[in-house]
């Protein structure tokens, strides 16, 4: 049976929940997990209706969690209609889940362009090429799309799409998940009161 380490004790538990999911964090990355940022994101229509899909995490600080993605994307149009979500970071060979939940917001024009230079050539042509989440013909379609973009901007950068952007989750709440050989799992949650974070357990 595996050992998963250390138990998750309040005692243990850093009282500020950002430092905590970085000390996770680094942990995953540590213990050879090949995409730590990657995270479940969870959405839903006005009418309530949810849909998640697998994103990359690109940034976190007190102000909350990024990612990017095509704002007329399903999760773009969703998060239009309704700006909350939850994300979810499995972390299997440490046994660990962070769930995050809160209202989510915009990033600024100039923390889009940024990430957006910061990425491979063949990545921004494909951003721009690609209508995300709309029905296209097939795969070849799709190509020369992004060949025939290539060719025009001859070298050149590709402009930044007017579509495309990130999305900063407001955490109004974490969930730290430890799992126990003997099913009684650790859960601890903590949630904005105040002003301050409480931390609390919950039975598994």
């Amino acid at each position: 049976m595996t050992d998963y380490g250390q138990p998750l004790r309040e005692a243990n538990a850093d009282p500020d929940p950002l430092r905590q999911f970085d000390r996770w964090f680094v942990a995953a990355g540590d213990a050879g997990v090949r995409e730590p940022n990657a995270m479940a994101l969870a959405t839903a229509t006005a009418a309530g209706v949810p849909s998640a899909r697998m994103v990359l995490l690109k940034g976190r600080d007190e102000r909350g969690f990024v990612f990017f993605t095509n704002h007329l994307s399903r999760k773009g149009r969703e998060l239009a209609a309704s700006p909350h979500a939850a994300l979810l970071f499995h972390w299997d060979p440490l046994g660990r889940q962070v769930r995050i939940e809160g209202p989510v917001e915009r990033v600024g024009e100039e923390e889009t362009a940024a990430y957006v230079r910061s990425r491979p050539r063949a990545s921004q042509l494909s951003a721009l090429a690609s209508p995300q989440s709309a029905v296209v013909e097939d795969r070849e379609s799709l190509e020369r799309s992004v060949r025939e973009l290539d060719e025009r901007l001859a070298g050149a950068d590709p402009p930044i799409p007017a579509e495309w952007g990130g999305y900063r989750v407001r955490p109004e709440a974490y969930e730290f998940w430890q799992q126990r050989n003997d099913r009684l799992h650790d859960r601890l949650r903590y949630r904005r009161e105040g002003g301050r974070w409480v931390v609390e357990r919950l039975a598994p």
